[in-house]
């Protein structure tokens, strides 16, 4: 099982890798670490604030944009090749060590571009900071959190693709992210609402992936410290989160007709 397992996983990562997409990607949120330090020197005070926020912002939105457009097409075009039913039936692999395999994939790859993104991001905090100290732990934090970001997102693209077509995946992904961004904003409006519109708002603003409790990269910026209880609790709520979102995916998927 874990020899078919990482051998999907690594296929994916495979790849992933040869998309000449991901590589414009990655040089582009590069260029926007590197623009923000140009950015930061139009005030002096403000240089290091402005490079976190930019530098940060990019590894995020662009590891968001890689795991959904390259997640949308996991399950699809598996299926166009007609490659799927030969891996499930001749090799044989199972539905769900096919699923929990692309997942793997994609989950490395992102780790792989984030740390990237994030070698080209400290070496600009270096040269603004004019050095490296305990100070800067708290952006290895917020790093991390862009990572469970990742998972998520990815659950969800693969999630969208075993029912659904690329192009309707990725306006789910899109909109789901969105909502989740601004989760707790919608669980403020619940508040101000009434009868049934409050509790539809209320169980729609817990069911979408709570993105904002991920983003600390303006908390860090101002260098206020994350604490580890919210470490914990958002490593926590990322597995389950996630791990239900990925039954649902062996759910569906294991009843979908492949012929």
């Amino acid at each position: 099982m874990i020899g078919r397992l990482w051998a999907i996983a690594f296929n994916t990562f495979r790849e992933a890798v040869r998309d000449r997409v991901l590589y414009n990607l990655i040089l582009f949120a590069l260029l926007i670490v590197g623009a923000s330090v140009l950015f930061g020197q139009i005030s002096l005070d403000i240089n290091r604030i402005v490079l976190i926020n930019l530098g940060l912002t990019a590894i995020s939105l662009f590891g968001i944009i890689i795991a959904i457009f390259i997640g949308i097409g996991l399950v699809s075009k598996e299926i166009e090749k007609k490659t799927l039913y030969t891996v499930l039936a001749a090799r044989p692999v199972r539905r769900w060590e096919f699923i929990a395999g692309k997942f793997l994939g994609l989950v490395m790859t992102l780790m792989v571009n984030a740390g990237l993104m994030s070698v080209g991001f400290f070496a600009a905090v270096l040269y603004v900071s004019h050095g490296l100290g305990r100070a800067d732990w708290p952006l290895v934090t917020a790093i991390y959190f862009i990572l469970l970001q990742f998972v998520l997102i990815t659950a969800l693209a693969l999630l969208f693709s075993t029912f659904s077509t690329p192009i309707f995946s990725s306006i789910f992904a899109f909109a789901i992210f969105a909502l989740g961004t601004f989760a707790e904003d919608l669980r403020g409006f619940a508040q101000m609402a009434h009868g049934v519109t409050r509790w539809a708002m209320t169980f729609a603003s817990y069911l979408v992936p709570n993105f904002a409790a991920l983003n600390v990269i303006s908390q860090v910026a101002h260098d206020t410290p994350v604490e580890p209880r919210l470490v914990l609790l958002n490593t926590a709520y990322v597995v389950v989160y996630a791990t239900a979102v990925l039954t649902a995916a062996v759910w569906i998927f294991g009843r979908r007709n492949l012929k």
